[in-house]
């Protein structure tokens, strides 16, 4: 059976540059990078330009990488060490009700020990308003947290007139850039942002391994305590093999940005045109203006029919897709995105996540349209709300 992978957002396969980088660092580079003898020695240098390499992805100093074991880690690290660090200036942290749950369950945990948090609305195409940011704002407010690009449906969100906002009353600047890396430019000194949250599963390396950018002269305390690792900021034996696929990922990514993205965008618009050419009662989720949304991304709600029911019958044509973030795949819950962007239940609950990315063809995108046409009619035939009046 032909097998069309259309979830890159969830993941993406390791790249054969990338395994090949990593296979020494599994075999004969064993040594531990804090040895110093030789073999130690030399696998530290594959850890120094692997933090170069991710570095320059997005314009940071190498000393301003902290390596993680995903991006979840790295938001956890974000949210709590600025809580405990700057707790004597104040207990307000400002996200929005669109993070994914990394942000979200953290803020929540925090909530439960005396931080207050500010849970900003989204239009309804899930953007944020500088003006709701900025009168969100209090004396006591630390920390602004509002991911790049959205994991559900793709909205890239202006982080630097809102990073400008939060460094116009001194307050200190989070994003989660897990679903924008590699996808669209990053500067973080364009940007103005003092922390970035990163993971090389997303961007054609390895799972595991993610990455933590704090703006040089901000302190945190560590997040996991034990050796000197990670400049003291991150105990524990480095994931060498792991370091060294996200650095090749992060240059192999920053050498191909441009030709990535329009790969992508091309095969996204080329996927929509079919679909809302071919097959009725559909809607688009998010931002309808291609360019202000992740270059892969696709959001579709089908009427009268169920998201899963689609997925599970595409999965058996041999066609990979998502309901929603694949972290949250397990829930039946409608998606928390698509209710801060005020889409019905009814609607919520028929959406397909597509996300398109390097190894994606033409013919896959063929393929996909035809089997879902199928499945679409033949789902419908079977919805007890198909054609009945005010269903939604």
């Amino acid at each position: 059976m032909r097998h069309v992978y259309l979830d890159y957002s969830a993941t993406t396969p390791v790249k054969e540059e990338v395994a090949q980088e990593m296979i020494p660092y599994l075999t004969e580079k064993f040594g531990n990078p804090s040895s110093l003898y030789g073999p130690g020695l030399e696998v530290k240098e594959g850890l120094n330009q692997a933090r170069k390499q991710v570095a320059d992805l997005i314009g940071a100093q190498e000393r301003e990488i902290f390596f993680t074991s995903c991006g979840t880690e790295a938001d956890n690290w974000v949210i709590e060490g600025v809580a405990d660090a700057f707790k004597d200036k104040g207990n307000h942290i400002i996200t929005t009700k669109i993070e994914h749950h990394a942000i979200l369950h953290t803020c929540q945990y925090l909530e439960k020990h005396g931080v207050e948090v500010t849970y900003l609305d989204v239009d309804e195409e899930g953007f944020v308003s500088p003006a709701d940011l900025e009168a969100a704002i209090k004396d006591n407010t630390i920390l602004v947290s509002i991911m790049m690009v959205n994991n559900e449906v793709g909205t890239i969100q202006p982080i630097k007139e809102l990073a400008a906002i939060a460094k116009a009353h001194g307050i200190l600047f989070h994003t989660d850039t897990v679903q924008a890396l590699g996808n669209i430019p990053i500067d973080v000194n364009d940007l103005g942002v003092d922390f970035i949250s990163m993971s090389a599963h997303k961007i054609y390396g390895p799972k595991g391994i993610g990455a933590l950018y704090k703006r040089a002269g901000i302190n945190i305390p560590s997040f996991v305590h034990g050796g000197a690792q990670e400049k003291k900021k991150r105990a524990g034996t480095e994931n060498t093999s792991g370091i060294v696929g996200f650095g090749k990922a992060a240059e192999l990514a920053m050498k191909s940005l441009p030709e990535h993205a329009a790969h992508s965008d091309k095969l996204r618009r080329m996927l929509w045109d079919k679909i809302s050419s071919s097959i009725d009662g559909v809607t688009l989720n998010g931002p309808k203006d291609f360019t202000k949304r992740h270059p892969g991304n696709l959001n579709v709600s089908f009427d009268f029919v169920e998201g899963e029911s689609i997925l599970l019958l595409l999965d058996a044509c041999g066609i990979s897709v998502s309901t929603g973030s694949a972290c949250s795949s397990e829930s039946l819950d409608t998606s928390h995105v698509l209710n801060a962007m005020g889409v019905p239940v009814v609607k919520a609950n028929g959406a397909v996540r597509f996300t398109v990315g390097d190894f994606t063809t033409e013919e896959d995108i063929d393929y996909v349209v035809e089997n879902l046409k199928t499945i679409i009619t033949r789902l419908r035939e079977l919805s007890p709300v198909n054609g009945m009046e005010g269903w939604e």
